[in-house]
């Protein structure tokens, strides 16, 4: 279809235990409507440098936009991502793409949105602070709800003038389902700020979001983190009893496309995967990733015996993989995609569900979330900044983040 490919790598397949993307098939039937959607159409990607962004942008190259206006503030993601699409020989042909390196919550993205007058029709925002272990400081907590709340929220008004724009879609995580990190917590408030009605998207505008699993070897990512720990001689670690879903980059890239074109308006779209089936423990994903490399996984719970006997293991054909508690600040021992009042359905995907969106109780309180995070960042004074009255404000929107969110001394910065 389209010249894009179903099957996945033979590593994708040992950890995401399928031999094919799960949404081709969906792709594939909805391949004629997503071509009269997105060809000879102008689209505007935020953060599209990223792993799951970048591999957005090659789905969607294969049904023919006639502009790609990527911005990120990754300039080595950037250059990066246009050498890879101009070396590669299965790239379909590229219509006007530029690529800006700036973030979208500064001045530069401001006036060259006010001044490059292009007509966009779809806008996808990827941008995002998107790691538990950042959650370390009120400052970096502060950064997340900056980047991932008010940047949208900003962007809503930077583009409630522009009438052309028929769909905006912002992408969330599976975390921000019952969250128990402030990172998940950030995200249950970006899809506030795409959704909430009172926001000013031009009329008729569909918005939609998509949760979904771990994306293998995607950046920053523990599996890439194990390929950089292989070629560099160093032990493996994970989070002993931990269980995840994974999907592979090119289903992300397939994902994202199906919710962010054709995703119904103001719900989030979320994978029809069975946690009996599909949930795998990161210790077993581990021990496939070294077979799969050609050595035996030598289980350990001694740290500076993983470092200290890597060379002999490595020559016996075996390799440390170091497990660690489940006892790090915000970190969940298993994932899933739907909160614990939402309802969800069946989507038109027979491997999608959507969740439609549930408003806060309380109508004014993620305006004045809005209100106060504002001020706090005007402010010269630092000693209002502190991790409990950033978690009690977002409790005034999530009220159960006051019970679930799950603070701990222990950071994944003090772990291998």
């Amino acid at each position: 279809m389209n010249g894009l490919e179903a099957s996945l790598s033979p590593l994708d397949r040992r950890v995401a235990g399928r031999e094919r993307s799960f949404l081709f098939d969906d792709l594939a039937a909805a391949s004629d409507e997503l071509k009269e959607l997105i060809e000879g159409s102008r689209i505007l990607m935020i953060g599209g440098a990223g792993s799951i962004g970048s591999h957005t942008l090659r789905t969607i190259l294969h049904f023919g936009p006639k502009t790609l206006h990527v911005i990120d503030h990754n300039e080595n993601g950037l250059a990066e991502l246009v050498r890879g699409l101009r070396s590669s020989s299965d790239t379909p042909p590229l219509g006007e793409l530029l690529t800006l390196p700036f973030g979208l919550g500064g001045e530069p993205f401001r006036l060259w949105l006010s001044s490059s007058g292009v007509a966009y029709d779809h806008v996808l925002n990827f941008a995002a602070l998107k790691h538990v272990r950042s959650e370390k400081d009120p400052f970096s907590i502060l950064a997340m709800l900056e980047t991932n709340v008010l940047h949208l929220d900003r962007l809503s008004q930077l583009l409630s003038q522009r009438t052309s724009i028929k769909r905006v879609f912002s992408v969330s995580t599976d975390k921000a389902a019952n969250p128990s990190s402030m990172m998940g917590a950030t995200k249950r408030l970006m899809e506030h700020a795409l959704f909430q009605p009172t926001h000013p998207w031009a009329n008729g505008v569909s918005v939609s979001s998509t949760r979904f699993a771990n994306v293998a070897f995607s950046n920053g990512s523990l599996l890439q983190a194990w390929q950089h720990r292989l070629a560099d001689s160093q032990p493996l670690a994970c989070p002993e009893g931990t269980r995840r879903f994974f999907v592979s980059l090119s289903e992300s890239g397939h994902l994202c496309t199906l919710a962010g074109f054709l995703g119904t308006d103001r719900s989030v779209m979320v994978p029809s995967l069975d946690p009996d089936e599909n949930l795998v423990l990161l210790a077993d994903v581990a021990t496939e990733f070294l077979a799969h490399h050609g050595y035996e996984a030598h289980l350990t719970y001694d740290e500076q015996e993983a470092l200290e006997r890597v060379g002999e293991l490595k020559a016996a054909g075996r390799w440390p993989l170091l497990l660690t508690p489940l006892d790090t600040s915000g970190e969940k021992p298993y994932e899933e995609f739907v909160g614990a009042h939402e309802t969800v359905q069946q989507s038109r995907f027979a491997a999608l569900e959507e969740i439609p969106y549930l408003a806060p109780a309380s109508p004014g309180s993620f305006p004045a979330l809005v209100d106060t995070l504002r001020e706090l960042l005007a402010s010269a004074d630092s000693t209002t900044v502190t991790v409990e009255g950033l978690r009690s404000l977002i409790a005034q929107v999530e009220p159960s983040f006051a019970q679930s969110h799950r603070a701990s001394t222990q950071s994944l910065d003090q772990r291998m």
